[in-house]
């Protein structure tokens, strides 16, 4: 069994997620952002390329039903409902409503694994509950790929500790599992900064940019482990919360 890191979504082949259960990973800020808002009761998330394909998937919606979620450089997009702060998708907000979301690293990541067995949104906000349905697969039999969003396509430090935390978890107590160079490397990122996670971000450089753009609040949100134990299961273009109704 394997348990391999994969870093920016463009460089993923085909054939690294194929038949397996892949958790992508954009800790600043796509994926807390998405499980904050499923678990503030969002009937679904849509991720979406450009800003142009959420205000044409818009017209499939009465607009009363619908959220059009996003940022671009981190800042909102003009004309949109919300950004990508996590702070936003309260449940006053969101409850019951679909939100169309398009970000410049997580959704893009999240829309490119056509082909994997399953395909689960992961952060520090919901990561036992990620972590359980991983474990499980992985007992199953199952190899994991964790896809680390990155930013721009590229290395991102806050994805490396978040995806180290998941590999090194993951793979505790199972003999069998082996892992990838970069996840050897992500868990080596994960053991330096342990729970400092408000380090972790300040240590990196999308966490600074977030900081000096206005955003300080938002680290604080997407480093509360556990505060939102919901799984985000990407499925059919859109992505909703497992549970009950919607069982594995």
């Amino acid at each position: 069994m394997r348990v391999d890191v994969l870093f920016g979504g463009a460089s993923v082949a085909p054939s690294d997620i194929s038949g397996r259960v892949v958790a992508v990973i954009d800790v600043l800020r796509a994926a807390s952002s998405i499980a904050v808002a499923l678990s503030n009761g969002a009937r679904a998330v849509v991720p979406l390329e450009t800003s142009e394909d959420v205000v044409t998937r818009a017209k499939a919606f009465e607009r009363s039903d619908v959220l059009l979620a996003g940022e671009r450089r981190s800042l909102p997009i003009p004309g949109f409902d919300l950004g990508n702060s996590p702070r936003e998708f309260t449940r006053e907000v969101v409850e019951g409503k679909t939100v169309l979301m398009t970000t410049t690293n997580g959704t893009q990541a999240i829309a490119g694994t056509q082909g994997a067995r399953d395909v689960i949104v992961a952060s520090y906000v919901n990561f036992t509950a990620v972590l359980t349905m991983l474990r499980a697969a992985l007992r199953g039999g199952t190899d994991i790929a964790i896809i680390c969003a990155g930013r721009e396509k590229r290395f991102a430090l806050e994805d490396a500790g978040c995806a180290g935390r998941y590999a090194h978890h993951v793979a505790k107590r199972l003999t069998s599992v082996q892992l990838n160079d970069a996840a050897h490397a992500c868990v080596l990122v994960d053991r330096k900064y342990g729970e400092q996670l408000g380090r972790l971000f300040d240590a990196s450089e999308h966490g600074r940019t977030l900081r000096e753009a206005g955003f300080g609040d938002d680290l604080a949100a997407c480093a509360a482990l556990d505060s939102y134990p919901v799984i985000p299961l990407y499925q059919d273009r859109q992505i909703t919360r497992l549970g009950p109704d919607r069982e594995r």
